[in-house]
């Protein structure tokens, strides 16, 4: 069996057993959403937001290589506008993570073969170059990695609460920074903010 047909399977297990404990909530699954939080996240398939056991209409997602907020990224703008606006969420969660593909990918050289990713991951390289000091302080790669997509989860943190669309939101809205680590399985808070001086996500963003 393909993994594809076996995620059929288990989509039809998955309904069922719902259908069982409860036989309206797919009525009411379909006739309306009001989430309460918009979730933007890595597109790390180790990092669902089901790490929080939440529910089928209980959060709008957004999910990028290693979790950006940038301006002139239409997809994000588009996803934030309708969260805001339409559903009125009163939470937006940036979510980052340990052993983050894209963070790792920006301490280290450019990949020829990955023009995109290297476009979109550029303002974590200049993130890391103004951390440069804390970084090289830490005893491994790894541990490096890990610190810098702490800090880049702050990073967007900061970019999303400048967004006149958050400023202005009909309802407000409250901007939540976490890291998942994937040793532990745990989500930490993130408080704080970065230097990000000079530091702009939206010059590479939009390639992803």
């Amino acid at each position: 069996m393909t993994y594809p047909k076996r995620m059929l399977v288990e989509n039809l297990a998955w309904s069922d057993e719902i259908n069982t404990r409860d036989p309206a909530y797919f009525r009411r699954l379909a006739s309306n959403q009001q989430p309460n939080v918009l979730w933007i996240g890595c597109s790390d398939s180790r990092v669902p937001e089901a790490i929080t056991r939440a529910m089928p209409g209980e959060v709008f997602v957004h999910r990028n290589i290693a979790n950006l907020v940038a301006d002139n990224d239409e997809s994000l703008s588009s996803v934030l506008e309708y969260a805001v606006t339409v559903l009125q969420v009163e939470h937006v969660i940036v979510c980052g993570h340990h052993c983050c593909g894209g963070v790792q990918a920006a301490l280290r050289p450019p990949a020829p073969e990955l023009p995109n990713v290297n476009r979109r991951i550029g303002g974590i390289r200049r993130l890391s170059a103004l951390h440069s000091a804390e970084l090289r302080e830490l005893p491994s790669f790894e541990a490096r990695a890990d610190r810098l997509a702490e800090l880049n989860v702050l990073a967007q943190v900061q970019a999303l609460q400048a967004m006149p669309l958050i400023q202005r939101a009909q309802r407000p809205v409250q901007i939540h920074g976490w890291i998942f680590s994937m040793h532990e399985g745990r989500l930490k808070t993130l408080t704080g903010a970065p230097c990000t001086a000079d530091y702009d996500t939206t010059a590479e963003a939009a390639a992803g």
